[in-house]
Formats: structure tokens, C-alpha cells, sequence
């Protein structure tokens, strides 16, 4: 007999009768009540034991944590909790867990705990839900490029260039770190290394992906980035992924257009696809938010909020009408920010674009037009030689999740930009002959994949939303 697959099973109960299941046991009640789940969906599967006809030396296996293999009837449930179950007629054990030492027992285990134990935490209920609507989201990311006619492309994890220009990258070498090579200036001798040259792990598949749009028109990737950023805040990893669209013939107005649809069709899908997992997850929250004091609680629950994006409008204003709502309202007057607001050209923090979204405009935000000292040197100069043609995506309870541009097409303009900037443009020769070789007008955004996973799932912390985090003095698995 061929096994099923509970989310199959469970799904469509009526078409089954005799069935072999497959999974690991949650728990085991009383002798006799298995709850099983194999990872294809949040619900679990009660099976019944004839603990009679069943030999003690079986029953002794059957532990939280162990694999096992069930044959039986499925049936009409008589108990609460679930609408079906399966009649036991055969068990093998397929896998042990010791009870002593399997460390995910069925009780309440603190996130930090379960971050220990990276490894097994996924057969949790919580961490289950979270991996399989970051599949679903992952699938529906490909599909709405792929339906637009995107071509995606794998840009380089190894790279010569700084995308961002912030230097904080992880160097790639094969030096040795004792005893490298040292060149006439005393410094280490790069040109003796693998690539000849420095190099590192890249923030971006921007710049690159920036010349495929050239030749293909509109292009994505999807793909692993790195930052060497010290950081040990809720939102920061060193190793996450980034969705990067660059478009051909596109200026900043078809860039935010493209972006919120992008974002809206995504969050949709999983509403769609994810309904259980979602409201397994929009419980956890709200239980979660209820041990918080009542000012700290959040005003919406997580379904509520992903309708709240998928919904609305996203309201469009530039960074100068941005400023002066900050500059005037409330929390900013009170001095309730953590950050005043007191001067044009300050980079906006979490607790103000979160303002702009929860309080001020009540649904979510794109900011454009920013001032040119607090952004990239690729992104195009206004005509007031203050500003250029950026944008960003806010959203409650997050702040920005999307970060984006009209790229800067005009080579003087750009060369001036990277000279100010102390960028080598020796570096970059290759990106400047874009501006050289039939220039157009075009755009991209970046979107940090794990920071859309948190916001789909509620989760606190993005170490929670990615299979095995990479932060500061911690890369265990």
C-alpha cells in the first residue's frame, strides 16, 4: 500500500478508507493516542493503539520524537480535537528518540532555546508553519516575475565591488592569515591571491543584474547575501536572502508600481495557500501580544495586518512632505521619539516610518524622492541636486522592507557621483560602459526575502524565519 501524506489525508478524508501513514510522533497519551505529523501540514493526525494487540516492546519506542510507520482505518472520530482518526492495525518504528535526551519534548520551549537546537526545531508547530509559508512565499516571488516575463538571472556570490558602499563584507581569500604575501607598499599583496584581486561575498546582485537588464530588459534574482555588520538586533542577519528586479525602460513611477504589486501578489498568495498555517500562527500572536503591557500591543492581529497591505493603497509621498509631518506631529513635539526630527536630510529610523504607516496614514507607505547624502551613489540625481530617485516600501509593524531606485543612466552625472563618493571607479569600469553603450533610463528595488517571512508569519526575531541564522559568533550548524 502506498503511504499518504497527511495534509492529503486530512484534506479529503472521504476518499480514504485503509491507509499507511508516515511521520514523527508529537505525542502519545495514555498508552494509546499517537499524535502524528509528517511536516506537510500543521494539523496532526490521532492514531489509536490497540495497546492489547500491540507488543510491549513496540509500545516502549513509541516516544515523542521517534519515526514510525502506521497501517490501519481511517474513521470517523468519536473525541474532541479532530474530525478523524486511524485505527491502528500495524506499527514499525522506523527511528528511536530517546525521551531522556530528545530535546524537543511536547511543552512550551523558549525561542532561544529552540535557536540551540536549530537542527531538530522545525518539528515544532510554530517553526513547521513558519518554513512552509517561507516555501510558499518563495514559489510565489518566482511566479509573479515569471508571469511578467522576467528573466532570472544568478549573479555572482563572490564579487570585486561594494554594492552599497558601507564595506562591511565578508573578504573571500585563500591567503594564508599568518604569513600572506606583502606588496611594495607593505600592504597584503592581493594580486597573489585566487582572483588576483580582493575579493568578497557579496550585499547585492544589483550592479550585475543591472547589466542583464541592459541586454534582456527586465530581470530578477533571488539568491544569498552577505554583511559583515556586527550587529545583534531582532532584524539583522549576516547570511539572507534578496529579491532584486531590475528593469530596462523603466523610471521611478513603473518601479513603485511594480514593487507594490509584487508585494501585494505575494502576501495574497499565501492568504490563499497558507490558510491554517496562518491561523495557527495568528493565535501564537495574539496569546503572545496578551502578556504584553497594553501599550506595547500591537492594534492588529496577523492576518489582519497582511490584509491590511494586500488591501490598501499604498500612500505615495516624498521624503520633504515626510519630514514635515515628523517635524510636526505629536511623539516628535512630546519628544517621544527616541530620535527627534529637526532638520531636512536625517535618515528617518523604524519608530518614524512605523508613525507615517500606523498612525499618521493608516496604511502603508512609499517614500521617494530622498536626500542624495544618505543614499547610493547609483541612484539618479533630481534637478535640484539635493535629492535623487529613491524609494522606499514601510510597513506596520516592520517600518522599510523595500528599497529601491531609478538607477542613474548618465555617465558624467554617475562618474561625479562615485568620485564624491571615494568609490575606485577603476572598480566599476565595467559598470560605467553601460552608460557608455546605449544608456537607458531604468530601475530596481531590493527587497530582503527574510524580513517579507517575518511579516508574513508574526515572528519576533529573524533568526526565527530562516532555517539556520548566521549572526555575529554564531554559525553552529
Amino acid at each position: 500500500m502506498t503511504s499518504h501524506r497527511l495534509v492529503d489525508l486530512l484534506g479529503n478524508p472521504e476518499q480514504y478508507s485503509k491507509v499507511k501513514v508516515k511521520g514523527w510522533v508529537r505525542t502519545f497519551r495514555a498508552n494509546r493516542f499517537i499524535a502524528l505529523n509528517d511536516g506537510s501540514t500543521i494539523e496532526n493526525l490521532q492514531c489509536v493503539v490497540d495497546f492489547e494487540q500491540t507488543a510491549e516492546s513496540i509500545l516502549k519506542k513509541i516516544n515523542t520524537g521517534a519515526a514510525v510507520e502506521i497501517a490501519g482505518e481511517l474513521v470517523e472520530s468519536m473525541g474532541k480535537g479532530q474530525s478523524v482518526e486511524v485505527l491502528v492495525k500495524s506499527i514499525e518504528i522506523l527511528g528511536e528518540a530517546d525521551p531522556e535526551t530528545y530535546p524537543i519534548q511536547p511543552k512550551k520551549h523558549s525561542f532561544e532555546f529552540l535557536r540551540e537546537k536549530a537542527h531538530l526545531r522545525v518539528r515544532t508547530a510554530t517553526f513547521s508553519a513558519v518554513m512552509r509559508i517561507r516555501s510558499v512565499l518563495s514559489f510565489a516571488i518566482h511566479q509573479f516575475f515569471q508571469n511578467k516575463g522576467f528573466c532570472y538571472v544568478h549573479t555572482p556570490i563572490i564579487t570585486g565591488s561594494d554594492a552599497e558602499g558601507a564595506g562591511e563584507m565578508f573578504r573571500v581569500t585563500v591567503l594564508d592569515p599568518k604569513n600572506p604575501p606583502i606588496d611594495e607598499e607593505e600592504g597584503v599583496d592581493y594580486k597573489k591571491d585566487f582572483f588576483g584581486k580582493e575579493t568578497n561575498l557579496t550585499v547585492s546582485g544589483q550592479l550585475e543584474a543591472e547589466t542583464y537588464a541592459q541586454g534582456l530588459g527586465n530581470v530578477y534574482t533571488f539568491g544569498p547575501t552577505f554583511r559583515a555588520e556586527n550587529s545583534n538586533t531582532t532584524r539583522h542577519l549576516a547570511e539572507f536572502w534578496m529579491i532584486e528586479p531590475e528593469m530596462a525602460f523603466c523610471e521611478l513611477e513603473g518601479n513603485m508600481d511594480l514593487a507594490e504589486e509584487f508585494i501585494k501578489y505575494t502576501l495574497n498568495h499565501i492568504l490563499e495557500k497558507c490558510e491554517k498555517d496562518l491561523a495557527f500562527l495568528d493565535q501564537r500572536l495574539a496569546n503572545e501580544e496578551k502578556t504584553k503591557p497594553q501599550h506595547e500591543r500591537s492594534p492588529m492581529g496577523l492576518i489582519e495586518k497582511i490584509k491590511f497591505v494586500v488591501e490598501n493603497d499604498f500612500k505615495r509621498i516624498s521624503y520633504t512632505e515626510a519630514i514635515d509631518i515628523l517635524k510636526n506631529s505629536k511623539p516628535n513635539k512630546k519628544k517621544k521619539f527616541e530620535f527627534l526630527i529637526e532638520e531636512w536630510g536625517t535618515d528617518l529610523q523604524s519608530e518614524h516610518e512605523r508613525f507615517l504607516v500606523e498612525k499618521h496614514f493608516n496604511a502603508p507607505v512609499i517614500l521617494f524622492d530622498y536626500p542624495a547624502k544618505i543614499k547610493a551613489f547609483y541612484m539618479r540625481m533630481n534637478a535640484d541636486q539635493k535629492t535623487v530617485r529613491a524609494m522606499d516600501i514601510l510597513f506596520p509593524g516592520i517600518g522599510e522592507i523595500v528599497g529601491g531606485s531609478q538607477r542613474e543612466e548618465r555617465l558624467d552625472v554617475l562618474e561625479k557621483r562615485i568620485e564624491e563618493m571615494g568609490i575606485d571607479k577603476e572598480e566599476l569600469w565595467w559598470y560605467l560602459d553601460l552608460r557608455k553603450f546605449g544608456s537607458t533610463p531604468h530601475s530596481g528595488f531590493g527587497l530582503g526575502f527574510e524580513r517579507l517571512v517575518l511579516f508574513a508569519t508574526g515572528m519576533g526575531n529573524i533568526r526565527d524565519v530562516i532555517p539556520f541564522p548566521r549572526t555575529p559568533q554564531n554559525a553552529s550548524f
